[in-house]
């Protein structure tokens, strides 16, 4: 009897008391693991397909040790460039033996997760923002009113004794605009303070 099983994201073909090498798992060594997502089994002549994982079936397993892999070269160059780059990488592994191929009927393997804590509130809370929690959010807005276009302000009137050289550009030709002069985009700040003066 042998299946097909996916185990730590790659798929493995499996039989009884077969040592298998797979990426890194997070349980102890000595401890048993059981593997829900079973592909395919095979029987003889007789092949169970799932579609995509067959339901009831179980691979259990042992776990023997983790180990690192062999040492794999990374070399990088692009050529005439001055660029190369080299490492080395060793994949974490986990060596485990099958136990057991069920085909029907095994109790779907439990996860350990970790429960969040409830979250403590705070009685920093003002009273407002407990009430806006507690409304209902079906209640519909009331649409605000319109507001009057405002008339725009008249830039500020050059008084006799009004330094020029302290306003903005900006201002400077709102107050050319106003008087009238011609050409004030492509003027400088000194030019327009001696046509304003």
């Amino acid at each position: 009897m042998y299946a097909i099983v996916e185990i730590a994201g790659q798929q493995f073909k499996v039989e009884k008391d077969q040592k298998v090498f797979v990426n890194r798992l997070a349980t102890d060594e000595g401890k048993k693991v059981a593997f829900d997502n079973v592909l395919l089994i095979g029987d003889g002549d007789k092949v169970t397909l799932g579609a995509p994982a067959i339901n009831g079936a179980q691979v259990g397993a042992k776990v023997v040790k983790h180990l690192k892999g062999d040492k794999v070269i990374v070399f990088k160059k692009k050529r005439r460039k001055g660029y190369r780059v080299k490492n080395g990488h060793r994949q974490s592994l986990s060596e485990i033996v099958i136990e057991s191929i069920i085909a029907k009927g095994a109790k779907p393997a439990t996860k350990t997760e970790k429960k969040a804590a409830p979250k403590k509130e705070t009685k920093a809370t003002t009273p407002k923002v407990e009430a806006k929690k507690a409304a209902p959010k079906t209640v519909a807005k009331k649409a605000a009113p319109a507001k009057k276009a405002e008339p725009k302000k008249a830039a500020p009137k050059a008084k006799a004794t009004q330094d020029l050289s302290k306003l903005t550009v900006a201002v400077l030709k709102e107050m050319a605009k106003a008087k009238g002069i011609e050409g004030i985009s492509s003027m400088k700040k000194a030019d327009l303070i001696a046509a304003l003066s």
